[in-house]
């Protein structure tokens, strides 16, 4: 009655290693994670949303401050860096093997596997750093904006005769507060339509940007004639 008790475990046993090796099934990838179903489309909008943000719209007076020669040709340089740095991040998402070799998810994970060492914590510091400043950055800017749409609507309003003098304060303490309600989302990097409305905004922001440019040439040319 105990062998029959410990075939029975041992069995069970063996089951459940037979179970755990994923890699090799059609639903989960050769890590063990799900399949990914990513497209060249999925992959385009999520490039487009990391290299298109609301700093296009402050571009083209960047550009006016160059002049024709130097803006041009910074735009080229740093076009040259984003290419140069995606195609470093493609190379080192894989370890070893670059068809086989483990995956690394984070930039920390390939700082890790091919540098180590103290250059890890480094990463992970440059990292922290950068996303607070694009907060802080970006909680001034809606601030900014969210304030010029009062002040046009004051202005119309009061027939221009009003300063309409604005406190940015609210503003940013209201962002703040959806920032903290929206970090609570468990796995809001994971929602597959949030790629896409992203890169909505990025166009938008192009065409914003394209349009103030058109109407302020425009402008300048009814002036003149």
């Amino acid at each position: 009655m105990g062998d029959d008790g410990a075939g029975r475990n041992h069995q069970g046993f063996d089951l459940s290693i037979d179970v755990l090796p994923r890699s090799g099934s059609k639903c989960y990838d050769d890590d063990g994670r799900l399949k990914r179903s990513g497209t060249v489309w999925t992959a385009s909008a999520h490039i487009i949303t990391a290299v298109i943000g609301s700093g296009v719209l402050s571009l083209a007076w960047a550009t006016a401050q160059l002049g024709w020669v130097a803006g041009p040709i910074v735009m080229l340089m740093f076009s040259f860096v984003t290419y140069y740095t995606s195609t470093l991040l493609a190379a080192c998402y894989r370890s070893g093997d670059p068809v086989n070799g483990k995956r690394n998810y984070t930039y920390m994970d390939a700082v890790r596997s091919n540098l180590g060492g103290f250059k890890v914590k480094i990463c992970g510091w440059v990292q922290y750093l950068n996303l607070v400043g694009v907060a802080v950055g970006y909680t001034i800017a809606s601030s900014i904006s969210m304030m010029a749409i009062k002040r046009s609507n004051c202005f119309h309003a009061s027939g221009g005769k009003n300063p309409c003098h604005m406190n940015s304060n609210p503003y940013m303490i209201a962002f703040g507060v959806a920032e903290i309600i929206f970090s609570q989302i468990p796995d809001f990097d994971q929602l597959w339509w949030l790629s896409i409305v992203a890169a909505v905004m990025s166009f938008t922001y192009s065409t914003i940007g394209l349009g103030l440019g058109i109407a302020k040439v425009a402008g300048i040319n009814n002036m003149g004639t």
